[in-house]
């Protein structure tokens, strides 16, 4: 087998692990039996897990970062000389996660899995990752939610974005609860319907007045609040 191919091979098993069981319970040893292949081939490619597991986010993240600026220098565009379309940012930050797996030859709604999974993960390792993958993405859409909401204090906001992400993790690791409900009458493979959904229910929650008794503060707790 080519080295390229049992790079891929080991990178998709390793995937496929970590959303099902999480880069604690996905072993080695798993990993390699699902590849087919023994550990000296995760070494000679990867070192160690930790260095497997960057490649793994690497792989799937920067692609779907790359597109989500992209979308958001658009819809930024469409409006320089006001605030941006909220929904039309929302957008910009939600769709490529559930599209992620639609140019892929591997299985589309396991891609959306791992990438729920990436976002609920409380692991100290998971959180290292994300920094570095989600930092430049997150500076720019911080920004721009700004600019459409700039009477929604900061600090708010924060929690808010918070709280969408948390709406679109739900989604993309299965939606357990929607299909229970339901009695599984809902479709959650419709990527189209479940996006168009999310962004009108997002962009509501983002411009939802502020709760009763909540002081304004103009920025984060022992922050300057400049924007």
């Amino acid at each position: 087998m080519k080295p390229a191919a049992t790079r891929e091979r080991i990178l998709d098993a390793a995937e496929r692990l970590f959303a099902e069981r999480g880069y604690d319970g996905a072993s080695l040893r798993a990993i390699t039996g699902q590849a087919r292949v023994n550990l000296a081939a995760v070494n000679y490619h990867f070192r160690s897990k930790r260095a497997l597991m960057r490649a793994v986010f690497a792989r799937r993240l920067e692609p779907l970062n790359q597109k989500r600026l992209a979308l958001l220098e658009t819809c930024m565009a469409a409006r320089a000389n006001g605030p941006p379309d909220l929904e039309r940012l929302v957008e910009a930050l939600v769709a490529p996660a559930f599209r992620m797996g639609e140019q892929s030859t591997g299985d589309a709604a396991a891609l959306r899995k791992f990438m729920g999974w990436v976002l609920v993960d409380p692991g100290v390792q998971i959180e290292r990752v994300l920094a570095e993958q989600f930092h430049e993405v997150a500076l720019h859409f911080v920004a721009a939610f700004r600019r459409a909401l700039p009477d929604l204090p900061p600090e708010e906001l924060f929690w808010r974005i918070h709280f969408s992400i948390g709406a679109m993790a739900s989604v993309l690791t299965g939606a357990p609860f929607l299909k229970i409900a339901s009695g599984g009458r809902l479709d959650t493979s419709d990527v189209d319907g479940v996006v168009q959904r999310l962004v009108a229910y997002i962009s509501g929650g983002l411009r939802a007045p502020l709760a009763s008794g909540r002081r304004r503060r103009r920025g984060p707790p022992g922050g300057s609040g400049a924007s």
